[in-house]
């Protein structure tokens, strides 16, 4: 049975939460504050498989519970719940290392639809974590060396910030090197949200990731879109298949 972990300090929403989770067949923990949240991470290291988070919590934020389950743990899925809707607070819960972002009042089986894709999603990256065949752990292309054991990146040397999500991508581009990836693919294998959600968050991922990594991000050399088929990323550039 999987287990959910809940960090909610409003009761009435916890509370149902945990009851429709319940319903669905999850094992559910509630707690209402953030260090309880730690505690209960750090007792229970291995049985947890998915942290449902609020951000405005007592005593410690929901940015710096995220933060801190991310350094321990790259493998465990967060949703982010919150009431927060500014794009700044979206792409700082991403930046923590939030795999999902859902906005208070949230629609149930969006809320379902989603913790039944991250608990997938936590199954294949634990499949992946114990395979015999090892991710790619290193990888350089035109003036860019990635160290994905050491999450780093540099570009002519100097050093890269790369939030958790933008590491995701890239290395899913990487292993994925030449081939077209369609929109869906990357909202089921790198957000774990199901494919056919209306969302631009693709396209403004690619723009950062050019932006930090291109030559030239207006006329992208790597990382290119095509029309109504997806993306690819090219690690040596020809003149065919630019976009």
């Amino acid at each position: 049975m999987k287990h959910v972990l809940v960090v909610e300090d409003e009761r009435h929403l916890a509370t149902g939460i945990k009851y429709n989770l319940e319903a669905e067949g999850y094992r559910v923990t509630t707690v209402e504050d953030g260090p309880s949240a730690l505690r209960f991470m750090e007792e229970n290291r291995e049985g947890v498989d998915l942290v449902v988070l609020d951000l405005m919590l007592p005593g410690m934020s929901g940015y710096a519970v995220c933060e801190t389950i991310r350094a321990a743990d790259q493998i465990m899925p967060i949703l982010i719940l919150s009431a927060r809707t500014l794009s700044e607070d979206r792409t700082r819960g991403f930046d923590v290392g939030a795999d999902q972002y859902l906005t208070k009042p949230f629609d149930l089986d969006e809320f379902l639809t989603r913790v039944k894709g991250l608990l997938a999603l936590y199954d294949r990256r634990v499949e992946r974590a114990s395979s015999k065949e090892s991710p790619v752990s290193s990888y350089a292309f035109g003036n860019v060396a990635i160290d994905f054991d050491q999450f780093q990146v540099t570009v002519g040397g100097q050093r890269v910030r790369m939030t958790q999500l933008e590491m995701k991508l890239l290395r899913y581009f990487v292993e994925n090197e030449g081939r077209i990836i369609s929109r869906r693919e990357l909202l089921e294998n790198v957000w774990g949200v199901p494919g056919y959600l209306n969302t631009r968050a693709p396209d403004q991922f690619i723009r950062r990731l050019r932006k930090a990594l291109e030559p030239d991000p207006g006329r992208p050399r790597h990382f290119l879109t095509l029309r109504d088929a997806g993306y690819r990323f090219v690690a040596e550039p020809s003149l065919e298949g630019r976009a």
